[in-house]
C-alpha cells in the first residue's frame, strides 16, 4: 500500500459532515489538510475539532466563484509547496417538485454542486500534475437515481457524475487519478438534518473518510474510478 504520510489535500464544504469527516480520517494519517468553505466561524468551529495544529489550515472559499478556488489553491501551495489530493465535497440539496421548483433554488445547486467541482478542478490541475495526484468529487446515489422531487439536485449529481468519469479519461495521461464518490445516506446535517442516535444505521462521515484513505493507498495501478456507497441495512420502520 503507498504511504500517504506528508500529502497534502484540499477539502471544499470541509467544516461539517463529509468533508470533516474526510479532513479527520487523512489527518490521523499523516497528511496535511486544508479545509474550505464560505462561513468563516464554521471553519473557526472544525478547526478547534481538528486541533488547530501545523498540519492543518481553514480557508475562505465560495465554490461558485473561480477565482476564490485559484486563491485558495495558491495558499495551500505558499504554505506547504505542493497539493496532493483534492476533495470537492461543497455541495446542497433543495428539494421541490418540478412545477414548484424555483429558479433560485435551480441556480444554487448548479452554481455550486455542477460549477463548483469544475472550478475547484480547474484551480487545482496544475498542481495536481504536477504532484501526479488525486482529484475526487463528491457526487451522490442521485447521480444515477432519481426520484420525486429532486430534480434539480439530481440534474447536478447526475452531471457531476458525468464530469468526473470523462475528467477521469483526460487526465489519466498525465497520471492524476480521479474518481466519485457516491454515497446513500449519510450521517450529516444536509436537508437540514440534525445527526442524533436515529442516524446511527446510515453512512458515517468518518466512513467516507475511510473509503477515501484507501483510495489513496491504494496501488497506482488500479484506480476505482466510480464507487457506489450505501448503508448496509435500511432504517428498520
Amino acid at each position: 500500500m503507498i504511504d500517504i504520510t506528508g500529502k497534502v489535500a484540499y477539502i471544499t464544504g470541509g467544516s461539517k459532515g463529509i468533508g470533516l469527516g474526510v479532513a479527520k480520517k487523512l489527518l490521523d494519517s499523516g497528511c496535511k489538510v486544508a479545509i474550505s468553505g464560505r462561513n468563516k466561524s464554521s471553519l473557526d468551529a472544525a478547526l478547534q475539532q481538528l486541533g488547530a495544529g501545523p498540519n492543518v489550515m481553514a480557508l475562505v472559499s465560495d465554490v461558485t466563484k473561480l477565482d476564490n478556488e485559484h486563491k485558495a489553491v495558491a495558499q495551500i501551495i505558499q504554505k506547504w509547496g505542493k497539493l496532493d489530493v483534492v476533495l470537492a465535497n461543497a455541495g446542497l440539496g433543495l428539494f421541490a417538485p418540478v412545477d414548484e421548483l424555483s429558479e433560485n433554488d435551480w441556480h444554487q445547486m448548479i452554481d455550486t454542486n455542477l460549477n463548483g467541482v469544475f472550478h475547484t478542478l480547474k484551480a487545482s490541475v496544475d498542481a495536481l500534475k504536477d504532484s501526479k495526484g488525486y482529484y475526487i468529487t463528491l457526487a451522490s446515489l442521485a447521480g444515477t437515481n432519481f426520484f420525486a422531487t429532486a430534480a434539480g439536485y439530481n440534474a447536478t449529481k447526475f452531471g457531476v457524475v458525468g464530469f468526473t468519469q470523462a475528467a477521469m479519461l483526460d487526465l489519466r495521461k498525465y497520471d492524476i487519478k480521479v474518481s466519485t464518490i457516491m454515497p446513500g445516506s449519510v450521517a450529516t446535517h444536509f436537508n437540514n438534518n440534525e445527526p442524533s442516535q436515529k442516524d446511527a444505521w446510515k453512512i458515517q462521515p468518518e466512513d467516507i473518510g475511510e473509503l477515501v484513505v484507501d483510495l489513496l493507498k491504494m496501488h497506482p495501478r488500479t484506480l476505482p474510478s466510480k464507487i457506489e456507497v450505501r448503508p448496509s441495512r435500511p432504517d428498520k420502520k
